[in-house]
């Protein structure tokens, strides 16, 4: 059974991987175009999407570097592989984009003050095209994995901004364009700039939970509890302690009191299935005790 979830799962893995190098490759290249494009039209809101799509491409670069480690085995020096590392990009993938953001906010408070003049059909041309790069990206990682994995997810939210953020610089080039306002671009840039912040911060919050052993919000600890202590013989169930390795890998160690030794196998053999069946956990380390808790230091939370 066990093994059957493992194939699973790498199948996903190499759908992910597909998705974050088609996208990676897509998205470094109209980089380059917005950057010069930007700098060509003086716009601001193409050099924030610029700014955005470079933290795309690190995303996705990053993402893709991250399953690649992940699939890497275990090691004596490191028991459960690479798969942390995962956690770690997404993190840092969060802190680029408020990075970003932040930039954002100083360079078009500048603007507001003096705006300059900007080329807004260059600009409308550009900005089309990079929301359409942005669609063809968005699709290639609703293929992935997005809903599970907080890789891709973070990935894919970096996407989704780039696309509003193409859509402000073509609302802003037309508004340039036809109605003569050259605050329309510091404006937009600002509006994609807290899209940006709003994805950073919750992707950080997320894999800062993960890093800090913090219980997946998917499982209910008292639902668990409750489900381990009406096993029969089970007398009490202590020392619980859910984390996750990666967003997909949840893990479970606990102590559960039973009657008598004779039922030990048979309490486990149970156990180990309603973590299995009911709450998505494969790996999980019961301990089982007849004589209370055998901890030095006499406690057991």
């Amino acid at each position: 059974m066990g093994h059957h979830h493992h194939g699973n799962g790498h199948h996903h893995g190499n759908g992910n991987k597909k998705a974050l190098l088609l996208s990676f490759v897509l998205i470094s290249m109209f980089m380059v175009v917005e950057v010069i494009g930007g700098i060509w039209t003086n716009s601001l809101a193409l050099l924030s999407d610029a700014g955005h799509m470079l933290s795309d491409a690190v995303a996705l670069g990053l993402s893709f570097f991250a399953i690649k480690l992940g699939e890497r085995t275990a090691t004596k020096s490191k028991t459960y592989g690479y798969k942390r590392f995962e956690i770690i990009a997404a993190a840092m993938n969060g802190l680029t984009l408020i990075g970003i953001s932040l930039y954002i906010f100083v360079e078009a408070y500048h603007r507001l003050t003096s705006p300059p003049q900007v080329q807004s059909l260059g600009m409308l041309a550009i900005a089309v095209t990079g929301f359409l790069v942005n669609i063809v990206a968005a699709w290639i990682l609703m293929k992935g994995d997005k809903d599970e994995n907080l890789n891709v997810r973070s990935a894919f939210l970096h996407v989704i901004g780039d696309l509003l953020g193409s859509a402000g610089a073509i609302i802003a080039a037309l508004l340039i364009d036809f109605l003569g306002w050259t605050l329309a671009d510091p404006i937009v840039s600002v509006i994609v700039a807290v899209l940006v912040l709003v994805s950073g911060l919750r992707v950080v919050k997320e894999a800062f939970h993960i890093l800090m052993e913090g219980a997946p919000p998917q499982i209910e600890m008292e639902k668990l509890k409750t489900a381990l202590g009406q096993i029969p013989y089970v007398k009490g169930v202590h020392d619980l302690h859910i984390w996750s390795i990666t967003s997909e890998v949840p893990m479970l160690s606990c102590h559960l009191a039973v009657e008598s030794e004779s039922r030990q196998h048979l309490v486990l053999h149970q156990a180990v299935s309603i973590l299995h069946d009911h709450f998505g956990i494969e790996h999980s380390t019961i301990q089982i005790e007849t004589e209370g808790c055998p901890s030095h230091h006499g406690t057991c939370n």
